[in-house]
């Protein structure tokens, strides 16, 4: 072929490359429906609405989510009678004479946390309407709230989809069925209360020590539409040895007719876009409302990159499912990294490692809340490169997914805890609702956050209280 043939052969292909990107592109914005943006609020301060049946009228005032009530300016001024969420144990600000100015009204200056200039506990409600297009009708239709403070309670329209209470992990809501095309209401109820479950009031999921005990809807808001047979879970455990990843996809089937259909892994280098292979396999059978756990071996080459403080290499694992019902994608980061206990000492691919680590307890003093973007984590973990340090402990709190992409990014080793510190008033082994929800939390945890090569400890939390703790955290070590 001619060389001016080539070049225009080139700017052709380039040009196709460019149309199937725009149109995948397009594709899945039609899959997503970003939510962000005003809503409208009410505070239900003498917990009215759920007896007055809130959710069946529209409400007026507005409020910019994602974001807190604080952030918004809503709220109650603070008060001699407000109320925190946090051991004081120096209370002579209450009584001493020394502090009798800042203890008068338009002058409250408590010593014992970062103010807010308002305060809020209890449920909140909000409110947005939501025009569902035509495209989406028959499909698996998800809600996403990616962090919530704290139980949240769902409505679509008068219906009610149910409640959630996590605090480490998204708030995710299955709409199938319940959403179809055109206009609807959603309405959300957050409650920032300790109810039922009491995680330990010191806990810095939701002290107002650090991030403070907020109330409302940070990081994404969205709605996310699939094919009605879709990848639920995908789990990949490399082999550093064997130079393999296991692939623990679970499929789910909500068509009301058995499927078969195929699905295709290809592995890419973070980066540089390079493609290590792909893994074709066909699934077998999957009867309607069914899942389906396959297990795939996909092989990553004689010299896999591996992953560590030094050289935190990345890979990106593509997913494809296809059936009569579409196509189904999922994407995932994983680096190929063993990180594992050798006698008394850590080892990271098979090196003695040295923990050199800093600790983080959710303070944000600018939000009250931790940051859900990638870029602002890449700014705690690049200070913590700049001293040193290769390792932090997130205290008796997990964050959001942005703190591990950025940890993936910059090769930074992460030991993350459930949400509660269980003394204070808590304890744990002793019968109460704690016990279950954290096993629950923990499972959530794993289940958002745990392909991530930078997420390399779990504990149960910190300083536990309890009768029979020994035998709740030996039960909770051996399950995971």
């Amino acid at each position: 072929m001619k060389p001016e043939n080539q070049m225009i052969m080139k700017q052709l292909s380039g040009l196709l490359l460019l149309l199937i990107s725009l149109s995948l592109s397009a594709q899945e914005k039609d899959l997503h429906m970003d939510l962000s943006g005003e809503w409208k609020v009410r505070l239900d301060r003498e917990d009215l609405g759920e007896a007055g049946k809130w959710y069946e009228s529209l409400f007026t005032e507005p409020v910019r989510l994602p974001g807190s009530l604080a952030e918004n300016g809503m709220g109650d001024p603070v008060t001699l009678d407000t109320e925190w969420t946090g051991q004081v144990v120096d209370s002579s600000w209450y009584h001493a004479a020394k502090y009798a100015p800042y203890r008068e009204e338009g002058n409250i200056k408590i010593p014992f946390w970062l103010q807010p200039e308002k305060k809020f506990t209890g449920a909140a409600w909000f409110q947005k309407e939501v025009l569902i297009p035509e495209s989406w009708d028959n499909k698996h239709i998800v809600r996403r709230l990616e962090r919530p403070h704290w139980e949240t309670r769902v409505w679509i329209d008068d219906r009610e989809i149910g409640s959630q209470n996590f605090l480490a992990t998204p708030h995710s809501y299955t709409l199938t069925g319940k959403l179809g095309p055109g206009k609807h209401l959603i309405t959300i109820r957050v409650d920032n209360r300790i109810k039922e479950v009491n995680p330990g009031i010191n806990s810095h999921s939701i002290a107002d020590h650090t991030q403070s005990n907020w109330n409302g809807l940070a990081g994404e808001l969205s709605l996310t539409v699939k094919p009605l047979v879709f990848i639920e879970s995908v789990k990949l455990t490399p082999d550093v040895e064997k130079g393999l990843v296991l692939a623990a996809v679970k499929l789910r089937n909500l068509s009301g007719q058995a499927q078969s259909g195929s699905i295709r892994l290809q592995c890419r280098e973070v980066g540089t876009g390079n493609s290590v292979m792909q893994v074709f396999h066909e699934i077998p059978l999957i009867k309607d409302a069914e899942s389906l756990s396959t297990e795939l071996i996909y092989p990553m080459g004689p010299h896999p990159m591996l992953w560590d403080e030094f050289n935190p290499n990345l890979y990106q694992m593509d997913l494809e499912l296809t059936s009569s019902e579409g196509l189904d994608r999922k994407q995932v980061q994983f680096g190929m990294r063993e990180f594992r206990s050798e006698g008394k000492r850590f080892a990271i691919n098979g090196r003695p490692l040295f923990l050199r680590g800093t600790l983080e307890c959710a303070i944000f003093p600018k939000t009250g809340y931790p940051p859900t973007s990638t870029g602002e984590w890449i700014k705690v973990m690049e200070a913590v490169k700049a001293h040193g340090l290769n390792h932090i402990r997130f205290h008796s709190w997990c964050p959001p997914e942005a703190a591990f992409f950025a940890a993936d990014r910059m090769g930074v080793y992460l030991q993350v805890e459930c949400s509660s510190w269980a003394n204070s008033g808590a304890s744990i082994g002793d019968g109460k609702a704690i016990d279950a929800w954290l096993f629950k939390e923990a499972e959530s945890i794993l289940e958002a956050y745990g392909n991530h090569p930078s997420f390399c400890m779990m504990a149960y939390g910190n300083e536990p209280a309890g009768l029979r703790q020994e035998k709740y955290l030996q039960e909770f070590i051996s399950h995971f």
